[in-house]
């Protein structure tokens, strides 16, 4: 499906882009797509080069914890949940730490540990894989979770709130965190439907039920702090965290009387190798968004659902913020110039500008988490796995919507 998505981008990009240059007043169109592509191409290089030292560092880190056993450890934490989502998974698989490694680091807003937490796992799914092409079950929920993932901290849309003047810049962290909680749900359900896994099993349910109830602790609490005080508290207890779990490998690697630096630089080798590879799925991807955007298909689209929204008699505000919810599965850094751009011209705390900073917010940059994923393991064939993640960015979307007029309409 994931070929046909990309092929789709290209065709379509370059057919609205004839219509520019050809019927409207938009001539000069086929030099922007070009020019982006070239764009395009450098950024796919320039990521991959950015994330050889980080997938060094934590693939090292990571070989260390995995010979010490606390991978093991860490992966009795999820693992009778993970078991019954994921049945294909052996109970004491090491895929079961490194994904609860990686949920753990996506739901603290850490990005650069998360990533390479996410390869390793993809990695130890893939040692269980019949065709080393396809993507199995449990890698499908697993990029569903991934592009859906709560996360916790969304202090870069606080800090660009703030930046662009916003009275009370976290006014949005509780409907981001509703949006998102819809998102994974979503997310969840879908493919947990299609695979045919009981979601009503009691083991599962009571895993639910005390993640949500943690997540409402979370949400209670830091709602009450001001815009400050809440980035420099997450902050602070995020890389706590990531560098007490540093520093316990390490050390639980000397306790056992394991060479910890030959390991690493065992394990830093495998993150320099797999960033390389990531060029080629990286470059097909961007290229084609980037000749999307260059196109000037996403600006029709929104046109077209603003018109059809007025034609009905509905409320067409929610309008000015699709721009930013579109972009945000194609590009990070397009969605955020985006939101910046909405809030500039509509004010932070106008209702565009708070929608557009959940928006942003409340879903993950799909496709690149797809390049990334499946280039770092090989795959080709990615089954319904685009689909489920698309339609856990629609819930992410409406819910977003939903949650913003309640709040803020």
């Amino acid at each position: 499906m994931l070929h046909r998505i990309w092929l789709s981008f290209i065709v379509f990009a370059f057919l609205a882009t004839v219509w520019q240059g050809f019927f409207g007043d938009n001539p000069g169109g086929f030099q922007s797509v070009m020019q982006s592509v070239t764009s395009m191409a450098q950024l796919s290089v320039d990521i991959a080069i950015g994330l050889i030292g980080v997938l060094a560092f934590w693939l090292g880190i990571f070989e260390v914890a995995e010979k010490s056993g606390l991978i093991e450890k860490f992966s009795k934490v999820l693992a009778p949940f993970l078991c019954r989502i994921m049945p294909d998974l052996p109970r004491n698989h090491p895929a079961l730490g490194s994904i609860t490694m990686n949920m753990s680091a996506n739901v603290l807003g850490l990005d650069n540990a998360a990533t390479p937490f996410g390869i390793k796992a993809m990695q130890d799914m893939q040692s269980l894989a019949s065709r080393k092409d396809t993507l199995t079950n449990s890698q499908i929920l697993f990029l569903v979770m991934n592009t859906s993932s709560v996360t916790l901290f969304p202090i870069a849309v606080f800090l660009y709130r703030a930046e662009q003047g916003a009275a009370q810049p976290t006014d949005v962290f509780i409907p981001i965190l509703l949006a998102t909680s819809a998102s994974t749900m979503a997310g969840l359900l879908i493919t947990c439907l299609v695979q045919k896994v009981n979601l009503l099993n009691r083991v599962v349910v009571l895993y639910l039920v005390g993640i949500f109830s943690l997540l409402g602790a979370v949400i209670v609490y830091f709602s009450s702090l001001a815009a400050n005080e809440l980035a420099a508290q997450s902050a602070v207890v995020a890389n706590f965290l990531l560098f007490l779990f540093i520093v316990v490998v390490l050390v639980t690697g000397w306790r056992k009387q394991l060479n910890t630096y030959e390991l690493f630089i065992d394990g830093a080798k495998k993150g320099f190798e797999v960033a390389i590879s990531l060029i080629p799925f990286l470059l097909a991807m961007l290229i084609a968004i980037g000749m999307l955007r260059a196109s000037g298909i996403l600006d029709m689209v929104v046109n077209g659902i603003a018109y059809m929204v007025t034609v009905l008699g509905g409320d067409p505000r929610f309008v000015e913020g699709l721009p930013t919810a579109i972009m945000k599965p194609l590009s990070g850094s397009g969605a955020r110039a985006l939101m910046i751009e909405t809030m500039q011209h509509h004010g932070a705390d106008s209702f565009a500008g708070r929608l557009a900073s959940v928006l942003q917010g409340s879903t993950e940059t799909t496709f690149y988490v797809l390049a990334v994923y499946l280039g770092a393991v090989g795959i080709k064939h990615s089954r319904y796995a685009v689909a489920c993640c698309l339609a856990a960015d629609l819930a992410g979307i409406v819910a977003a919507i939903l949650v913003s007029y309640w709040f803020f309409g």
